[in-house]
């Protein structure tokens, strides 16, 4: 039973990305459809932010009451039928409608699914299914694309990803019942009929603050390195756009083969050391991207910054019990998945006028400043809490 429920989990996750390179891979043949600027995309893309800022935050609450299961399934499930509004949109506002649901469902089962994996699984199995998410995540754009190159449109391609969406809700909620409950420390079951915890009570927490600023750091380096690094290879180094778009796409297939591979190192190296070995290679990777070696080097400086950022995001959630403790992981990592979103939303465009108004020249610079905050307060927060009991993994 617990292998079936971890496979259902791993599906879980390609779900969890497939909708998140949807938007942009559409975006191109919806907005004239739709008689609206290109940049009306960044809209649609706020809302939806701000709906999995709001259901991460709630997701403490949320698990507690209905449980991880079923949580999950809901999540599933509102996508779901937030995809399929998408497919039937014939107007903007109609999209920033179904982009509510969109949101809220993609928050609550980040969280709660990362939240479950944390307490009872080992943390090879956060990376791989982090590189699952990015099998998803890459899978989107080429059904998009079937879609678009048969003539069928866009809203068929948001069709047929909801259809696959339906069918893990349904056996999402057929598993409901392999969600029981771990073996938890003692701690944790103690507090597990408590109330759920305030966003007050949880910024209380020595280290809380800071690893939610680690959080935002790493969202904030992943997003504007992926968005601007292909830019910055053109327009700063003078490579071609094609080249530059194919050393951007291998930035992302570092992070899933980077995930795939930390795996197995997690296997003899703790999740902090994990985290560590990230924060150094992408100061590699800056390094080479600043270093005055050429443009191979600044090409294969943006694929290493992939590389480590593979580990940082699943070895900090997965060692969250560990510094907080199993009865307040949940709520921390709720808080952490808010914060990552902020940073995801509000840094990109940060630099952008950066880019702008300054140079995009600030790239390697702007990224550097961002690692050097993040290691610092990574570093911070494990001076400031305990090691806590670890639930039994699997």
């Amino acid at each position: 039973m617990v292998q079936i429920l971890l496979a259902i989990i791993y599906l879980a996750f390609i779900s969890l990305g497939l909708p998140d390179s949807l938007l942009g891979s559409a975006w191109p043949s919806m907005y004239g459809d739709f008689g609206v600027p290109v940049s009306y995309a960044g809209i649609i893309s706020m809302i939806i932010a701000a709906g999995t800022i709001i259901s991460s935050a709630q997701s403490d609450r949320l698990t507690r009451k209905f449980g991880a299961g079923k949580i999950t399934a809901i999540s599933v499930g509102m996508t779901a039928l937030a995809l399929f509004g998408f497919s039937t949109a014939h107007s903007f506002w109609m999209l920033c409608l179904w982009a509510v649901p969109y949101g809220l469902g993609a928050g609550s089962v980040d969280a709660a699914l990362n939240s479950y994996v944390a307490l009872n699984y080992r943390s090879r199995h956060m990376s791989w299914l982090h590189c699952m998410w990015g099998v998803g995540a890459s899978l989107s754009p080429y059904v998009m694309g079937y879609a678009l190159t048969g003539g069928h449109g866009w809203s068929a391609g948001y069709s047929y990803i909801a259809a696959l969406q339906v069918v893990l809700t349904v056996i999402l909620i057929f598993s409901i019942p392999l969600w029981k409950k771990r073996a938890l420390p003692a701690e944790a079951e103690n507090q597990a009929a408590e109330k759920a915890l305030s966003i007050k009570q949880v910024l209380s927490i020595a280290g809380a603050k800071e690893i939610m600023i680690t959080f935002f750091c790493y969202c904030s380096l992943e997003q504007t390195a992926g968005l601007w690094g292909s830019s910055y290879l053109v327009l700063s180094r003078g490579i071609s756009a094609q080249e530059a778009a194919r050393f951007a796409g291998l930035f992302y297939i570092g992070i899933t083969i980077g995930r795939a591979v930390s795996g197995f190192v997690t296997m003899v190296m703790s999740d902090k050391n994990m985290v560590r070995l990230g924060h150094i290679l992408i100061l590699a990777g800056i390094c080479a991207i600043i270093i005055p070696a050429g443009n191979d080097a600044a090409k294969v400086g943006l694929v290493i910054v992939g590389l480590g950022c593979a580990p940082i995001y699943p070895c900090i959630i997965h060692s969250t019990p560990e510094h907080f403790g199993a009865d307040k992981s949940q709520a921390i990592i709720g808080i952490q998945m808010a914060s990552a979103y902020v940073g995801t939303c509000l840094m990109p465009p940060v630099f952008g006028l950066i880019a702008e108004h300054i140079n995009i020249d600030a790239f390697p610079v702007f990224l550097l400043f961002i690692l050097a905050v993040m290691g610092f307060m990574h570093e911070k927060m494990i001076s400031r809490t305990k090691t806590k009991p670890q639930p039994k993994e699997q």
